[in-house]
C-alpha cells in the first residue's frame, strides 16, 4: 500500500525544487553570489530526491489506474493486463519506497564537496613510507577511474621511496562523500623490500580526508595570515629548487600552518595553500559534528576518530580486511590498482542501514 504522507511530502519537495529553479534564474539572485551558490547547492541536493519521487508518484498513479480498471472495466483482456500491472507494481513499490525514505534522511551536506587527502607514513620506518606511496597510487588510480582530478599540494619523500607525507586535493562530483570512509589508520603486513630474512613485518600509514571549504564557508581575514616563501624541494627539476616559489601560510589566531610547493608559480602555490588553510579552519568545527556522529554509530563507519585502525592489507594472503564492517576480500593486487569501490559500497550500505535505523527511533 502506498504511503499517502510520503506522496504528500514528495509534492511539497517538487514545489520547493521548482521554486529554487526559478530563483536561480532570477537576475537579482544571480547578482548575490553567496545566495546563488547556496541555492545551487540546495538544487543539486534536491534533484535526485525529486527525480526518484517523480518515479514513485508515477507508480502510485499507475497502481490506482490499474485497480480502477479491475473494478470498472468489463473487457477481460484489459482486466488481465491490469492484474499483471498490479502484481509488477506491488513488487517494485516497496523497494522504491525504501530507497526514497533513505534519500529523504538528511545527508551530510559536506558529501558533495571536493576533498583534501592527507597520507602520512606511520610506524614501520622506510616500509611505512613505501606503503604510504602505495596508498597514494591506489587513490590516484581510483580517482582516474571516477573521472576525478587529483593535484598534489605538498609532499615529503621517503628515503627509500614512497612518502613520509603527501597532501593532495581531489576534485569531482561528490568526492568527499566517497573518500570520507578512508580516514583512519591503514595497516600493511608484508615482507619489506629492505628485509633480508624474508620475515613479514607490520607497518602503518594514516589517512585523513577533509571536505574542502568553499569560499563562503569560512570568513578568512587575510590580515590574520602570515605568508612566507621558500625554495621548493623534491621533484620538479632545477627551476623548482632554485626559486622562492613555495608558500607557507600561518593562521596566527589558531597556529594552523599549511604549505604548497608543487607548482612552479608562486601565485598558484599561494592559491592552493589558501584553499587548504580555509579547509583546515572549516574542519575545526566539522570535527565536532563528526564526533557527534561517531558517538551514535556503533560501526563508526563515518567518524572523526582518525586514529582508529580501519583496514589491513595482508600481502602473503592477498587479503584486504575492513575492520569496521568485518568485510574481507582476496583480490589485493586489483584493490591496490584502484578497484576500491566494492568496499566503499559495503561501507555505504552499512552507514545507510544505521541512518535508516536512527530515523526510525
Amino acid at each position: 500500500m502506498s504511503d499517502n504522507s510520503l506522496v504528500t511530502k514528495l509534492y511539497g519537495l517538487r514545489e520547493k525544487f521548482e521554486g529554487i529553479s526559478e530563483q536561480i534564474s532570477d537576475p537579482g539572485v544571480m547578482s548575490d553570489m553567496k545566495r546563488y551558490v547556496s541555492l545551487n547547492k540546495e538544487y543539486r541536493e534536491l534533484e535526485p530526491i525529486v527525480n526518484a519521487g517523480d518515479k514513485y508518484r508515477k507508480m502510485v498513479e499507475d497502481l490506482e489506474a490499474a485497480k480502477d480498471i479491475i473494478q470498472n472495466e468489463k473487457d477481460e483482456e484489459l482486466r488481465e493486463m491490469a492484474k499483471e500491472e498490479i502484481t509488477s507494481l506491488e513488487e517494485k513499490m516497496p523497494i522504491a519506497e525504501e530507497e526514497l525514505k533513505l534519500l529523504l534522511i538528511p545527508v551530510d551536506p559536506q558529501d558533495f564537496k571536493n576533498a583534501i587527502v592527507e597520507i602520512r607514513a606511520g610506524s614501520g620506518g622506510d616500509e611505512a613510507s613505501i606503503f604510504a606511496g602505495d596508498l597514494f597510487r591506489m587513490y590516484a588510480k581510483f580517482a582516474e577511474r571516477k573521472g576525478w582530478k587529483m593535484e598534489i599540494n605538498s609532499q615529503s619523500e621517503g628515503s627509500s621511496g614512497g612518502y613520509k607525507e603527501v597532501i593532495c586535493k581531489v576534485s569531482g562530483q561528490g568526492v568527499y562523500g566517497v573518500l570520507k570512509y578512508e580516514s583512519g589508520v591503514h595497516r600493511v603486513q608484508r615482507v619489506p623490500q629492505t628485509e633480508t630474512q624474508g620475515r613479514v613485518h607490520t607497518s602503518a600509514a594514516s589517512i585523513a580526508v577533509l571536505p574542502e571549504a568553499d569560499e563562503f564557508d569560512v570568513e578568512l581575514n587575510i590580515s590574520d595570515v602570515r605568508k612566507d616563501t621558500f625554495c621548493s624541494s623534491g621533484p620538479g627539476g632545477q627551476s623548482v629548487n632554485t626559486t622562492y616559489s613555495a608558500i607557507r601560510l600561518t593562521h596566527v589566531p589558531t597556529g594552523i600552518v599549511v604549505q604548497c610547493q608543487d607548482e612552479k608559480s608562486q601565485i598558484k602555490n599561494y592559491e592552493k595553500a589558501l584553499d587548504e588553510l580555509r579547509t583546515r579552519l572549516y574542519n575545526l568545527e566539522y570535527e565536532k559534528y563528526l564526533n557527534e556522529i561517531s558517538a551514535k554509530r556503533k560501526t563508526m563507519v563515518s567518524t572523526g576518530d582518525r586514529s582508529a585502525k580501519i583496514r589491513t592489507y595482508n600481502y602473503p594472503q592477498s587479503r584486504v580486511t575492513d575492520h569496521r564492517i568485518n568485510y574481507t576480500m582476496y583480490n589485493l593486487p586489483v584493490f591496490m590498482d584502484g578497484a576500491i569501490q566494492e568496499v566503499i559500497d559495503q561501507l555505504q550500505i552499512a552507514e545507510n542501514s544505521e541512518r535508516l535505523k536512527a530515523s526510525g527511533e
